[in-house]
């Protein structure tokens, strides 16, 4: 059961650097949780989570909207045997909060009966918390965001062949949690974000096309220079420029790396154990079977410096690590929260996410699929007629079936080089059947929060005239 409060908060006061002190969000989650206890409840957790975000949007020269807010929200949970409650809020005053508690364990009450929920099992606590390098104190003034976007349209506009600008923007925030729970654990960290991105548009009419790029970073200093980020965006649209149609064929697909890790997404939900508990998977039953070829792997690493998705605990507090869901080509782990392990007979993997609103379930954090040997150009230069991908469009996949289609659209490869841009086509397959074709090029790059290297995938079904 949850229930949800709220208000317009107001802006987090004082200096810049007062965002970086959780200390009055560790005070307050621990009160949440000693109230909890007090109220009647068997067992409580409280996680406070601080965002600020920035923004600037350009268009034509010109700022058509900045953006900036700030806030913090609170979540408790408490248990009452083995029933559960969620309650959450944005006003910190002090008589809600009592009033919350009181709520929360009355809603706890009179919930159903779930044999899997409670707290993680002390011994799976996270003792020791790395440091991950994972806050830029330096948050940069809404003029040096215009400067980023204004940048990125200038070298986007100046590509040769570039017709209008579909806009550019530049972002930064911070965001933190701060986790209490009453069987001891206690944990914050802070992580800040930085990202650029430029759309730009070739043509006219109903012959218009459109290619973008951006860059994201923990650290301003690690995000890509926005004249590169526009020039790119540039380059890519101009090179889609007047697309033709491919008749409908069987061939070899390959999909350019930042689209490739979208295979690895894909994988990565259907083996989250809230889906294996529900049976809603096409993996369901395979963990230990081969779905890859030997040298295939898919690593989750919580711990990576500076990683978009890095943290030191999960949201029930359980330690973290680097972890192989495919080894060598073999499945080898789900993704397990405390609730779901129970569920399964097995152990949390320390997955657990959580929002101020919800209950914690299984995610991932910083994904990729590890590079192979050749080149991007070595794995391609065998065929003779194929498709490189570089956007996907729509849904299109059945995370219990494993059946795949979507839209696609990118270049038409002949011997071995690609020749001509190609649109208004449809890629299929099943996942399970694709994963065994699957080949990895070595040009792995940590640019998004799940990556792959340049991937290329045996006789999938091209649809299109």
């Amino acid at each position: 059961m949850t229930l949800t409060t709220s208000r317009t908060p107001s802006p987090v006061s004082g200096a810049a650097s007062d965002l970086f002190d959780q200390s009055g969000l560790q005070t307050l989650a621990e009160r949440l949780v000693a109230a909890a206890r007090r109220a009647g409840a068997d067992a409580a957790d409280a996680i406070a989570v601080r965002h600020v975000s920035q923004s600037v949007e350009v268009r034509d020269g010109r700022v058509e909207e900045a953006e900036r807010a700030e806030g913090d929200d609170v979540g408790l949970r408490v248990l009452v045997g083995q029933r559960q409650a969620v309650v959450s809020t944005n006003d910190m005053s002090g008589d809600l909060i009592e009033q919350l508690v009181e709520r929360a364990v009355a809603m706890a009450r009179v919930a159903p009966d779930d044999a899997y929920v409670g707290l993680a099992d002390p011994a799976l606590l996270a003792r020791d918390f790395p440091d991950l390098d994972l806050l830029d104190h330096h948050s940069p003034s809404a003029a040096d965001l215009e400067r980023r976007a204004m940048a990125a349209e200038a070298a986007a506009l100046a590509v040769k062949g570039v017709t209008k600008s579909g806009g550019a923007s530049a972002s930064s925030g911070i965001r933190g949690m701060v986790l209490v729970t009453s069987s001891g654990f206690e944990g914050a960290f802070l992580r800040s974000s930085h990202g650029v991105s430029m759309t730009a548009i070739v043509g006219d009419g109903t012959s218009m096309e459109r290619d973008y790029d951006y860059s994201s970073a923990v650290h301003a200093a690690d995000l890509e220079d926005p004249d590169k980020v526009g020039r790119t965006a540039g380059e890519r649209a101009v090179a889609r420029a007047n697309p033709r149609k491919v008749a409908t064929c069987k061939a070899p697909v390959v999909f350019d790396p930042r689209v490739a890790g979208s295979l690895v997404s894909h994988l990565i939900n259907a083996a989250k154990g809230s889906a294996i508990a529900r049976k809603t998977s096409f993996l369901n039953g395979r963990l230990g079977e081969r779905l890859f070829n030997h040298g295939v792997s898919i690593i989750d690493d919580p711990l990576r410096r500076r990683g978009l998705h890095s943290q030191p605990f999960d949201a029930e507090g359980v330690a973290v690590q680097r972890r192989a869901i495919v080894d060598d080509g073999v499945l080898t782990s789900w993704l397990l929260d405390c609730a779901t392990a129970r569920e399964l007979g097995l152990t949390s993997t320390g997955h657990a996410h959580r929002g101020v609103s919800s209950s914690p379930s299984p995610g991932p954090y910083n994904l990729h699929l590890e590079a192979g040997e050749l080149s991007p150009e070595a794995l391609i230069a065998d065929i003779k007629q194929g498709f490189y991908v570089t956007d996907l469009i729509g849904v299109g996949v059945n995370p219990v079936t494993g059946d795949y289609s979507r839209g696609a659209a990118g270049f038409w490869i002949e011997n071995g080089e690609r020749c001509y841009p190609v649109s208004e086509v449809t890629i299929a397959g099943h996942l399970l059947e694709m994963y065994k074709q699957l080949t990895p090029a070595s040009d792995l790059t940590f640019r998004y929060g799940t990556n792959a290297p340049t991937l290329r995938i045996e006789g999938m079904t091209i649809a299109g005239r």
